[in-house]
Parts: structure tokens; C-alpha cells; sequence
């Protein structure tokens, strides 16, 4: 029979299993985290693991929840829909999601490894799954592409080409160390006029209140 826990402990377990998680599978990916590691921190063995989650994929999405809620906060809500002004909005967009591929190694690998959100897909329900499309900051921006291309803010019929242009400009922070021969100063620089470029040349005079 499955011991139980007190409700203090299942919270320790819970926040020791989230943070075992986020590192190893930031630095060593889904694949190669085996179970083992992932219980040892948090005190528990490999089957008191599935009283917390029914596998390691669904840890992998339970993370992958909790950022898309904070990265969709701070690109989406916080950034592209602060202005009713498009070129500003995707200024802003453009400049958080930076900062977040910067600055958030979790994140940073879901980007890099999409085929880590297909070993979850396979693995989990798909309502479960569904769960992410929410807060899934990429349908967050084809909508408000579609969207503005509706109003004439922006250039083309289809949203593919513009969210492959954005998508273009948010490479640029895994090839900083080629860019202005790794000069941090100047790829700074490099980096605010190509945003400045790229969102000049997707919109419209209509699109660009300022």
C-alpha cells in the first residue's frame, strides 16, 4: 500500500521534484534524465514518484506549463498587447522574447529542442496537452498576426511569413558568439537595429501610430 504524506511533505516532494527537473532537463534533456535522478533530491524512491506524476514526461509538461504561463505574461500580455500601436507591439514582443531566451535556460531549451514537446505529445493525453496551447506565447502571436493583418497593419494575407520573420530575429541570441565577432556592445547593437528593421519593414503606415 502507498505511504502517505502529510500535506507539508507532499509540497516539499512537489517543489524538490519541479526543481530536480528544471535542471537536469535544462542541462541534459528529456531523454537522457533517468528516474533515478530525479527522486534522489526529493528523498523518495522511484515508485512513490508515480503518487506525483505518471511519468517524467508529465513533469517535462508540468514545467513546460509553468513557464508558458510566465513567458505568454511577460511577451504577450505584458509586451505585445501593451500598446494598440503594432510596430511598438512588436518591438516589445520582440525585445521580451529576447530577453527571455537570454535569461531563461528552461525555456531556452524548449526552443532549441521542439522534438523533447513531441516525446511529451506522444507520451501524455491529448487534453492534457491541450492544457499548453492556453498559454502557448507562438499561437498568442499567430492570432495577433492574423489579427492585424485583418486590420491592414500589417503586410501580407497570411500569417506564416510574418511569424517566420520574427521567428528569423529570435535566432540571433544562439549565434551571439559569431555576430560582430562576439563583441557584446556591438551586438547589442546589432540586435536593436535589426528589430528596429524587421518590424519596420512587417508593418504598415497604418500599423505604426507613432
Amino acid at each position: 500500500m502507498p505511504r502517505g504524506f502529510t500535506a507539508q511533505e507532499r509540497d516539499r516532494i512537489s517543489r524538490a521534484l519541479l526543481a530536480t527537473g528544471r535542471d537536469l532537463f535544462t542541462s541534459q534533456g528529456l531523454r537522457k534524465t533517468a528516474l533515478e535522478e530525479l527522486v534522489v533530491p526529493a528523498g523518495i524512491v522511484k515508485s512513490t514518484f508515480y503518487q506525483f506524476y505518471d511519468s517524467k514526461e508529465a513533469l517535462y509538461l508540468q514545467l513546460m506549463l509553468d513557464e508558458a504561463n510566465e513567458v505568454k505574461a511577460k511577451v504577450i500580455d505584458q509586451a505585445l498587447m501593451s500598446t494598440d500601436d503594432t510596430r511598438d507591439g512588436l518591438r516589445r514582443f520582440l525585445h521580451a522574447t529576447l530577453d527571455v531566451l537570454e535569461n531563461n535556460p528552461l525555456w531556452r531549451r524548449l526552443v532549441t529542442h521542439p522534438e523533447e514537446m513531441t516525446a511529451v505529445a506522444a507520451r501524455l493525453d491529448p487534453q492534457r496537452m491541450a492544457a499548453l496551447g492556453d498559454n502557448n506565447p507562438a499561437i498568442a502571436l499567430t492570432q495577433y498576426v492574423t489579427d492585424r493583418q485583418r486590420r491592414g497593419d500589417l503586410v501580407g494575407s497570411g500569417p506564416d511569413v510574418v511569424v517566420g520573420a520574427l521567428q528569423a530575429v529570435l535566432l540571433m541570441p544562439f549565434n551571439a558568439g559569431s555576430i560582430a565577432a562576439g563583441n557584446s556592445g556591438t551586438y547589442r547593437k546589432t540586435l536593436d537595429l535589426l528589430v528596429d528593421i524587421v518590424t519596420t519593414g512587417l508593418t504598415t503606415p497604418e500599423g505604426d501610430l507613432t
